[in-house]
Order: structure tokens, then C-alpha cells, then sequence
């Protein structure tokens, strides 16, 4: 069934290559002396770039023709390179090496293997936080799942622009369009995205009650959401980005929701508009993105919920995120997330309120909660090992960008810790609030192509609760 897939997809592309990954060792880069002697870059030559433009590549190159360097300290240099163009993910592999044309002179010789940029994907996805959310909190219903397909036109005319379309039915109907240009100048630092999403259910959580959230089913719509956005984004240097986002939204529910929850927008109102402005900061210089085993990054995210044209929502929000990660050797790597969140002022609409639950805020043990509050910070951290690192060739899947499978397996043990600062007079929701929690435990991470991070962990919290979860991303 999938190779008839892929061959379908083939027809239907508008080119030729898709999207993969796949981790080379350090090792593919052929250095063939380590003295240190001096060499001069005569020329860099780029092999396998059929669709993706040469200074795209070149722009996450830090040596230059011209330059001599110290021929060891040019391996090392070349080696962050490499995981630079990796890291754009727009390439199955990617192997630098250097070609010597006398003791004095070299050149560089970059190769990549493309992936596949342009194929409909389909979508079956859960409605909920997580998948023990919807298990067990929800029963494993597939009233409470999406379906549809997602349109991606990934490096657009080969400058690492990006088109998505998605059409999704099921529990969340939604329309979104996005269209994301990386550069719009020579120097290529400057940015500009646009962006276009409706969405409408007739099943929403209307408050949440010892921590879980309550949902009500209707046979009408119950709500509907509408965001219109620009933004606009700065990378000044190699590992800094800036992003600067305006948006309007526009959101309805009916007359139903305001008399369950008079607070789901404030004062019994149906309807909610107002304009968000965000500035966002990050410094990434980790080795591998999908999943990082050395390097660090920094993300400072401000938000301004209403500027005034509109008095529906007045909030600010303050996200502070670092995490870190070390090769202890041997196979042996440490990582640590530590993350800080503030809103104010804390009279907000239920609709609006600030939680730790969603996507890698969240402290392993309590998946099936969600802890709301103004204020809350938390750590976590994970110790493994990898125990398996290997690559199969499948010479039966007829698309080359998909012939390679590789396949990396680590075992691990953690500790995450947190705290939330409860809402002012919020009883209904307040048991694991204002207290410090802790859950711990064992698992097991299986990554392979296409980005793709499989999670088994086994968790215990400081309720002495124990439970097996499962998840689809990488820890943080």
C-alpha cells in the first residue's frame, strides 16, 4: 500500500523531491591531514542540489573563498557547518569534505541528498493535549480526532520558502494557509510570512474542574475562530533569530457556552476581538533540531493580547525557555529544560488563561492534568544512553528520498519538577496549584526519518500516580 502511495505522490508532485532526515556522524567529513598548517579556500562546490538554490546552502556556510585558515581548526569549523545545512531540513543528508589541491590551497565540497518537498500528506491527529489525555480522560473516542490533509509546498522555488494548506475535518474543522518567505533581500536576514486560519467546533471545553477540562457536545456550532496574520522575522547572525508577528482575532461561541461559563469570555459575552502583537528572541545553536544531543537554546517570547482598538481582551504574556544538552561521552548525553511563564494582570477570560499542560510545558507524571495559574516555572531534566544507531538501505520503496531508513534507540531515566501560582479565588481547579510537584521515571526514544520521535515513558508523580504514556514529539 505504500509504494503505491509514493508512486502516486510522484505523479502528482510538482517536483521531485520531498522532505527526510537522516543523522550523519561527524566521521563523513573527510579530512585528509590535521596538521596545522595553513590552507586558502580556492573554490566551494555544491553537489546534489537540483531544486534548492546554492545560497541558501552558502548562507549557513562560515568559511569563505579566499580565507586561509589552520587546516585542523577548518575541520571543526566544517563540522558546525555541516550541522548548519542539516538543520535547515531540507536535505536527506548532508557530507562536507576537503579536496586538496597543493599543501597550500583546497577546496570545500559540499553533497546533499534532497528530500522530497511537495506531496499531499494526510492528517489523523487528536483533539486533546496528548495521547493519555484522550485515552483516558476521554475514553479513546474518535469522536475526538481530526482528519483531513495538509498541502505542503516545502523550499518553494528552491529559497527554503514554505506553502502549507490545510483543509481539516472531524472534531476541528479548519482552514489554514500560510505562506513563509525566510529572505526577501540580497543578504538574506530579512523575512516576511503571512497567515490565514478559521476553525469551528461544536464540542469545546468550557472550564476545566480539578484539573481536567469539561467538555460540552452540541449538535450546532458552538464556536468559531478567526486569525488574520503578517509577520516579520531578523536573523542577524548564524544562530539569532528576531520575529516581530501582528494578528487580529476574531472569535464567536453561541449563547450556550456564556451560560455555562459566564467567564469563558468575561461578563457573559459571545463574541471576542482583539489584536496581538508579538516580538520573539532565539539563540539556537544546537547540534541536530529534531533531536539535539549537544548545544543549547534560549527562547524569550513577550506578547500584547489587545492594543486598545478593541476592549474585549487585556492581557500581557512573558515566556521564558532554556534548554541544554551535553555528550557526556560514551554514548552517555544530559539534557535540561527549564522553562518560566507570566501573564498579567490575572483577571482574564477562562478562554484566555495561562496553563501548564500544553505541548513540552508539562511535568512527565501529570500528563492528564492541566495546572492553570498566572505564574508558573519548571524544570526538566533527562539522563540516557544510546544503544542503538544504524541505517537501512529498502530497495523496494521506489522513491530514492525514501530508500534510506535510519533508526537511533535511547534508554533513559528522568526527574521534572514545577510550580503554578493558582488564580486568585479559583477553587474549582486548585488541588495541584500552589504547591510543588515532581514526577520521575524510565523510557525509551525511538527517532527516525522524516523528524519523526517516538516516546514510550513509564512516569510516577508525586501523587504517587504511575502510568505508562506515550508521545509522538521529542521531549523539549
Amino acid at each position: 500500500m505504500l509504494v503505491v502511495l509514493f508512486s502516486l505522490f510522484s505523479l502528482f508532485s510538482q517536483s521531485p523531491q520531498k522532505k527526510a532526515i537522516s543523522i550523519i556522524p561527524d566521521k563523513n567529513i573527510a579530512i585528509a591531514d590535521t596538521t596545522q598548517r595553513n590552507v586558502l579556500i580556492d573554490n566551494i562546490f555544491i553537489i546534489g542540489n537540483k531544486v534548492t538554490k546554492s545560497k541558501i546552502i552558502l548562507r549557513e556556510v562560515d568559511v569563505e573563498i579566499g580565507k586561509s585558515y589552520r587546516y585542523d581548526k577548518l575541520q571543526d569549523l566544517l563540522k558546525v557547518d555541516r550541522n548548519r545545512i542539516q538543520n535547515l531540513r531540507l536535505f536527506n543528508s548532508v557530507e562536507i569534505s576537503i579536496l586538496d589541491l597543493s599543501t597550500e590551497k583546497v577546496d570545500i565540497v559540499i553533497v546533499v541528498k534532497e528530500r522530497w518537498y511537495t506531496f499531499p500528506s494526510p492528517i489523523f491527529d487528536l483533539a486533546d493535549r496528548n495521547f493519555n489525555d484522550w485515552l483516558q480522560n476521554r475514553d479513546g473516542s474518535f469522536s475526538r480526532t481530526n482528519f483531513g490533509i495538509k498541502l505542503n509546498r516545502n523550499n518553494f522555488r528552491g529559497r527554503n520558502e514554505e506553502l502549507r494548506l490545510t483543509l481539516q475535518f472531524g472534531f476541528t474543522r479548519k482552514f489554514n494557509l500560510v505562506y513563509r518567505i525566510p529572505y526577501i533581500d540580497q543578504t538574506q536576514r530579512h523575512g516576511i510570512s503571512f497567515l490565514f486560519d478559521y476553525s469551528e467546533n461544536n464540542n469545546i471545553a468550557f472550564q476545566t474542574e480539578d484539573h481536567i477540562q469539561s467538555f460540552y457536545d452540541a449538535d450546532e456550532l458552538l464556536r468559531t475562530e478567526q486569525t488574520y496574520g503578517v509577520g516579520y522575522t531578523f536573523r542577524n547572525s548564524f544562530y539569532i533569530f528576531h520575529r516581530v508577528n501582528l494578528s487580529f482575532n476574531y472569535n464567536t461561541v453561541r449563547d450556550t457556552v456564556a451560560i455555562l461559563n459566564p467567564e469563558y469570555y468575561k461578563n457573559s459575552n459571545t463574541s471576542q476581538r482583539y489584536f496581538t502583537l508579538r516580538y520573539g528572541f532565539t539563540y539556537d545553536k544546537r547540534d541536530f533540531n529534531p533531536y539535539p544531543l549537544k548545544g543549547r537554546r534560549f527562547d524569550f517570547d513577550i506578547r500584547k493580547f489587545g492594543l486598545s482598538l478593541f476592549d474585549d481582551l487585556d492581557q500581557w504574556e512573558i515566556k521564558l525557555g532554556l534548554s541544554q544538552h551535553y555528550d557526556l561521552g560514551k554514548k552517555f548525553f544530559f539534557s535540561n529544560y527549564t522553562s518560566l511563564s507570566f501573564t498579567f494582570p490575572s483577571d482574564q477570560p477562562y478562554s484566555n488563561f495561562n496553563a501548564m499542560g500544553f505541548k513540552k510545558d508539562v511535568v512527565r507524571g501529570y500528563e492528564l492534568y492541566l495546572i492553570e495559574g498566572p505564574r508558573f516555572g519548571l524544570s526538566r531534566s533527562t539522563f540516557k544512553r544510546r544503544i542503538l544507531s544504524t541505517k537501512k538501505r529498502v530497495g523496494l520503496i521506489p522513491l530514492e528520498q525514501f530508500r534510506e531508513i535510519p533508526l537511533d534507540i535511547y534508554i533513559k531515566t528522568y526527574f521534572d519538577m514545577g510550580y503554578v501560582h493558582n488564580y486568585d479565588n479559583y477553587r474549582i481547579s486548585s488541588r495541584l496549584a500552589d504547591r510543588y510537584i515532581f514526577g520521575t521515571g524510565l523510557g525509551v526514544d525511538f527517532v527516525t526519518y522524516y523528524d519523526t520521535v517516538i516516546r514510550f515513558e513509564y512516569s510516577v508523580n508525586r501523587e504517587n500516580e504511575g502510568g505508562l504514556f506515550f508521545h509522538l514529539k521529542k521531549e523539549f
